[in-house]
């Protein structure tokens, strides 16, 4: 039985950005070592790393006064290392709250100064994204989500600010086209659409660094890593070398423009389904759902224990939704092929008529 990944993450990876990172395992780039076991300073490591930053400046057309990095510790590392470096001694950033990850973000910033929540959509268990919101003037920056993983909601506008904008896109990197002229940051643990577990891409301002008044450690300090271009000390090659081959795969598929469409493609055909379909309904705003992680939940508790049985039996992995929303959550990320969509929408007919 073929077995379709809706997981919300570790996601699903293009099958032959695995079958390559298996050759490379086995033998990179005819060294007769493993990628995982050649020195980082070797010319075959290193001419990687330069074509991994290259292509991800060609995929988002990154100008050269941004630098690109990649660190350890996963997006909610960032969480403090971004006010640590970015946040001036007694100044003041403004954070949009739309989920888990963007209330962990606003909580660990207090740490290092005064935060300033512009909106919230707590109030209805952040289902919708907030509008009409001001951004102050005298933020150090605005600290933005947008896609959330587990409540399915997108930012499908990205405001006009006063100040640095900085993204978490974890969740929905390469997915779509962005202009990176308008942030001053945008960070992305690579797990949910860009590889695997254990590095998280980095692309920031260069010019931005280093005034904030304090002293910042070492391995803290982005200018070390700018600096070090990634290697100051052994980066985590494989979580690289994979995410560098998820990204050529991405190239070859018309980049960011060519996967955005098949990603509208996809969650318009889920969506309509979840509209049509007497036994499901959608959990979010309708101008706010998103592409890469859709959650629905069943009309009655004994539809969603039926619907959740009957969609395993039948191939279809990590339905299952958080227990923040329940019900269910099919994550629609760029690997996911629009066949996986098709056969998910045909489960729910079937679903349907037999219940």
């Amino acid at each position: 039985m073929t077995v379709h990944n809706f997981s919300a993450g570790p996601s699903i990876l293009p099958k032959e950005a695995i079958e390559e990172s298996i050759e490379g395992l086995r033998n990179f780039k005819n060294t007769g070592l493993s990628v995982v076991e050649i020195s980082h300073r070797s010319p075959q490591w290193e001419e990687t790393m330069v074509e991994m930053e290259n292509l991800i400046c060609e995929l988002y057309g990154v100008p050269s006064d941004y630098a690109v990095i990649f660190l350890g510790g996963g997006a909610s590392m960032q969480f403090t290392q971004i006010p640590q470096n970015l946040l001036p001694e007694g100044g003041m950033a403004a954070y949009l709250k739309t989920g888990t990850w963007a209330s962990n973000a606003t909580k660990e910033a207090k740490f290092w100064g005064k935060v300033h929540v512009v909106a919230s959509s707590e109030d209805k268990n952040f289902n919708y994204i907030p509008k009409g919101y001001e951004i102050p003037s005298d933020a150090a920056y605005f600290h933005i989500t947008t896609n959330n993983t587990i409540f399915g909601t997108e930012m499908h506008h990205i405001p006009d600010s006063p100040v640095p904008i900085i993204a978490d896109m974890s969740s929905d990197v390469f997915s779509r086209p962005i202009d990176i002229q308008k942030y001053g940051l945008i960070y992305a643990g690579a797990q949910k659409n860009m590889g695997p577990a254990g590095v998280t891409l980095l692309i920031i301002k260069k010019d931005w660094l280093g005034k904030t008044g304090r002293n910042i450690p070492t391995m803290l300090d982005y200018r070390t890593h700018i600096d070090k271009e990634s290697m100051y000390n052994t980066p985590p090659v494989f979580p690289i070398y994979l995410s560098y081959l998820t990204l050529k795969w991405l190239n070859k598929q018309g980049g960011v423009s060519g996967i955005q469409k098949l990603n509208q493609q996809k969650a318009a055909l889920l969506y309509n389904e979840i509209d049509r379909n007497p036994l499901f309904a959608g959990t979010t705003a309708v101008e706010d759902r998103s592409l890469m992680n859709v959650t629905f939940i069943a009309n009655n508790k004994e539809a969603e224990d039926r619907f959740d049985k009957f969609s395993e039996e039948r191939g279809c992995n990590g339905l299952k939704g958080h227990r923040s929303v329940g019900g269910f959550r099919a994550s629609l990320y760029n690997a996911l092929p629009l066949s996986s969509v098709e056969y998910l929408v045909s489960v729910m007919q079937e679903f349907e008529k037999t219940f």
